[in-house]
């Protein structure tokens, strides 16, 4: 691998990523065109449904026959089947292009290998594994939904300084603020970079949120209610803030809502996440509350927690959730007066 390939792959992904929280349920991809040195085209998947990375790439190439003597440098193996749009090795091996660099394979079967073979079925020269470690986490929420066969899941919270999250004396619609406003814009620009946001009945009938990103510029998540006995109050306004949300009950409850979800809630997490997937969910923030939270802590169906400390002291009310782990090693920044906290859990659970 030399240094210029490096650089190039760089660009790839730093392409790549402005697609985050637009893309899914597809990858977020950046492609790189380079005639004697000197990049000719570039491009990245700006939305779900658009033209590809490659596509996007090859049609920004003002001369079309300086194609036959490039390199494509893309960081996710180019798709091999009809989906959306058509399949880009075809594009490729139509222009002509003879060198592909490619970060690391597809993992979704429809692709996974396929289309690399067509593009050496076809004389390109392909290479496989520049920076795959940084392209596989780039689209850690892609890989995860194939891998482990449910969304990607960040589970966030704020506590006070003595572990707290909300005071015993909290009433139905108070919201107490532990974090500053810096911490909270922050959250919601992380809301725009996951398919769907998580809390348990508790927090929707005691706190009423929005689950919105009305602090920051982007999409909201689609709600997923966790309500075993289907207490909703349907004033929310959460159902009021949102066309479409994920409400799952339990299959003991008869109801005559049909957008409701039945599950067995003996398996409440996996049977939702195995649902979540179904309706091709990458991604899940979980913001609460504590019982919900410590649920997936305990089944340990969690690939990131993200949780603040503020600097104020509660002197009682909700703990915080509690994680176990051997290897605890936190990432700790300080946003304005509060502590952020972050853990990657690399031995999760699969379905």
């Amino acid at each position: 691998m030399s240094f210029n390939e490096e650089i190039l792959m760089k660009r790839c992904l730093f392409l790549a990523n402005k697609g985050l929280g637009k893309t899914s349920p597809n990858p977020m991809v950046g492609a790189v065109i380079v005639f004697n040195g000197n990049i000719i085209g570039e491009g990245y998947h700006k939305e779900y449904g658009g033209n590809h990375a490659e596509v996007e790439a090859i049609n920004n190439v003002k001369n079309q026959k300086l194609l036959e003597k490039s390199t494509l440098y893309v960081n996710l193996e180019p798709c091999n089947h009809i989906g959306k749009t058509p399949p880009c090795s075809d594009l490729i091996v139509k222009k002509k292009i003879p060198n592909v660099i490619i970060g690391t394979v597809d993992p979704n079967p429809k692709v996974s290998g396929k289309g690399i073979q067509k593009l050496k079925a076809n004389k390109v020269k392909v290479r496989v594994g520049v920076l795959m470690d940084e392209c596989n986490n780039l689209n850690k929420r892609f890989f995860c939904y194939y891998r482990n066969n449910r969304p990607y899941i960040i589970l966030k919270w704020a506590e006070s300084q003595d572990g707290f999250i909300s005071p015993s004396n909290q009433k139905d619609g108070e919201i107490f603020l532990i974090t500053s406003n810096e911490s909270r814009q922050l959250t919601h620009k992380w809301r725009t970079e996951e398919d769907s946001i998580a809390v348990g009945i508790n927090t929707i009938n005691k706190d009423n949120p929005e689950l919105t990103t009305r602090y920051w510029n982007g999409k909201s998540p689609i709600p997923v209610i966790i309500d075993p006995n289907n207490r909703i109050c349907v004033n929310s306004k959460v159902i009021e803030k949102h066309k479409k949300i994920f409400h799952y009950i339990d299959k003991s409850i008869k109801v005559s809502n049909k957008e409701s979800i039945q599950i067995n809630f003996k398996k409440s997490i996996q049977e939702i996440l195995i649902n979540l997937h179904q309706n091709k969910i990458n991604s899940v923030l979980v913001e609460g509350g504590q019982k919900t939270i410590q649920k997936f802590i305990n089944g340990n169906f969690w690939d990131e927690i993200r949780y603040f400390v503020g600097n104020k002291k509660i002197y009682g009310g909700i703990k915080a959730p509690k994680i176990k782990s051997k290897n605890n090693y936190w990432i700790k920044k300080d946003i304005s007066n509060d502590i952020l906290y972050r853990l990657v859990n690399y031995s999760t659970n699969k379905l």
